[in-house]
């Protein structure tokens, strides 16, 4: 038997389009003289619809196209594709995400997704059913299988002992003879979660004694980033075969033979998180109709990198670099930011906010007493230049990408309605090593990021001979208080954790008004950190 795995990127509620990708990959896999085709976890509605399941005309709409979708479906090949559905019974909550199992003259099976993930960035039991998948058994042409969708294997105990679930309920059900499990995924990408997926495939498919087919969707929804690197391992637990990284794939394997279709090379560590960076940043854009970015240029480590990823996103004549020179800013930063945009072939403009500033602080010096040189005269500049950024995206219907950094967002290092203007921010779940380390990156060939940037000592540039050093610890200490803080739960031991926990726990009310950020770690800021503002912790 021959199955194909379609590993696509839906656009959440876009059923028409979603419909017609899922056919396109179904026409491909037939081609290709496959039994069966496998998509991901909600494949044809798109992942996660949070709230939009409040308005039932919207599914409805996901129901008309599933029904014209299981209409032109070829005869001979099994397609299992994700949808939600409704639960018929009264009582519980009103949806189903659930696996359709369609054959072309048969009704369709309809398999339920039992575990509810509701931490970090999920909130499925919102709206969603538990299922019951003790009778996921299904067969075709022969062959045997057992259907899960995505959390459903995820209950398993890791190395230490600890799970999520009290009970596992995978490991109750009854065991038959089959020739694969498959599991529809949408499993969100962060960096090293490899590991964990090939964990709980690896328990499955040692549990069931057969190989397991996990399809995992790609593409990018809001802040939440797919990865794809869909694969199959064998009972186990050896690789088969795995489908490409962050880009649309389909891959074949032959159930009885193993031979797959074709092999995905490796990549590294700095490679995969740029791939996750510049898919989230297109995503971003195409799916909220936005084919235009902008940012500022500061001449810092920053706003290169960002500058970087968006023309990898959206191509160079897309993107445009502003440099925004204000009263305390080194000459050195208006050349190195004109070199970078040459470097990357993008739009540069200059906009002086000298001038501004020089009047805003008159007017506010006659209107409210404003006197002397204080944080409210940084912050002016800060804002000064959110404002000319602001109008520039409204001149040209251009999206304004934010460009702070993870380690920065901790600190409260940032201002509101000023550098933290913007529609999206791609390294706000990168710590400032992260930033380094791609900049290195992009310079692994050849000097796209000016190497001036990257040594000189990183500065906001708002009052004379400022440095973030001046107010921040060393970045290396930083960096590591903010993995342990945020990302790893850890209370506070080092002098630079005591430094930042209080901060950290006091400005939680600008990170709720911050753009939304790419994650790309276990725990971001953004929706799935759920801090009160007004508390006494």
């Amino acid at each position: 038997m021959r199955i194909a795995l379609a590993q696509i990127n839906p656009t959440l509620a876009d059923f028409k389009s979603n419909k017609e990708k899922i056919l396109n990959y179904v026409h491909q896999a037939q081609q290709k003289k496959c039994d069966m085709v496998v998509f991901p976890e909600c494949s044809l509605f798109g992942y996660h619809p949070f709230d939009l399941l409040e308005r039932e005309q919207i599914v409805k709409k996901q129901e008309a196209e599933m029904r014209d979708l299981l209409k032109k479906i070829p005869k001979g090949i099994a397609v299992i594709f994700g949808v939600i559905t409704r639960n018929p019974e009264k009582k519980g909550r009103p949806y189903f995400n659930s696996a359709v199992f369609a054959v072309k003259g048969q009704k369709p099976r309809f398999f339920h997704k039992q575990l509810l993930p509701t931490g970090d960035v999920f909130d499925e039991a919102r709206f969603i059913e538990p299922g019951d998948f003790s009778k996921n058994y299904f067969t075709w042409k022969g062959k045997k299988f057992f259907l899960t969708i995505c959390e459903d294997i995820w209950a398993w105990a890791d190395e230490k002992g600890r799970s999520p679930y009290k009970v596992n309920p995978l490991a109750k059900v009854k065991k038959q003879k089959i020739d694969m499990v498959v599991n529809l995924s949408a499993s969100p990408y962060f960096v090293n979660k490899m590991k964990q997926r090939e964990y709980v495939t690896r328990k499955t498919a040692e549990y069931f004694n057969a190989p397991i087919l996990y399809a995992n969707m790609v593409g990018a929804q809001d802040e939440i980033i797919f990865d794809g690197a869909s694969f199959v391992l064998d009972k186990k637990g050896k690789k088969l075969m795995t489908c490409q990284s962050f880009e649309e794939d389909l891959n074949v394997i032959d159930l009885d033979t193993k031979v797959v279709w074709q092999k995905s090379a490796k990549i590294g560590n700095l490679e995969e998180l740029r791939r996750a960076l510049v898919l989230g940043i297109r995503d971003f854009c195409a799916k909220t109709g936005m084919k235009k970015v902008h940012l500022g240029s500061s001449g810092g480590i920053d706003s290169a990198v960002a500058a970087a990823l968006a023309v990898d996103a959206m191509g160079p004549a897309n993107v445009t670099t502003l440099a925004l020179p204000g009263p305390y800013n080194a000459s050195m930063s208006l050349t190195l930011a004109e070199k970078l945009a040459k470097n990357l072939g993008v739009e540069f403009k200059v906009v002086e906010i000298a001038p501004m500033y020089d009047q805003v602080v008159k007017s506010l010096a006659k209107g409210i007493d404003l006197q002397g040189f204080s944080v409210a005269n940084e912050n002016l500049q800060a804002r000064l230049r959110g404002l000319t950024l602001m109008a520039f995206s409204n001149q040209n219907n251009s999206m304004l990408l934010t460009t702070g950094n993870k380690s920065e967002y901790a600190s409260g290092y940032s201002t509101l309605y000023g550098d933290m203007c913007g529609g999206l921010a791609p390294l706000g779940d990168l710590t400032k090593h992260q930033v380094y380390a791609l900049a290195e990156y992009y310079n692994k060939e050849d000097e796209i990021i000016p190497s001036d940037i990257i040594t000189r000592p990183p500065s906001a540039e708002l009052r004379p001979n400022q440095k973030d050093q001046d107010s921040l610890p060393p970045y290396d200490a930083l960096d590591k208080s903010v993995v342990s803080l945020i990302e790893q739960f850890k209370e506070p031991k080092t002098e630079s954790d005591q430094w930042l926990l209080p901060i950290l726990m006091r400005t939680e009310f600008k990170r709720w008004q911050a753009a939304p950020i790419l994650k790309v770690s276990p725990h971001a800021f953004g929706r799935g950190r759920r801090y009160p503002i007004a508390h006494k912790a």
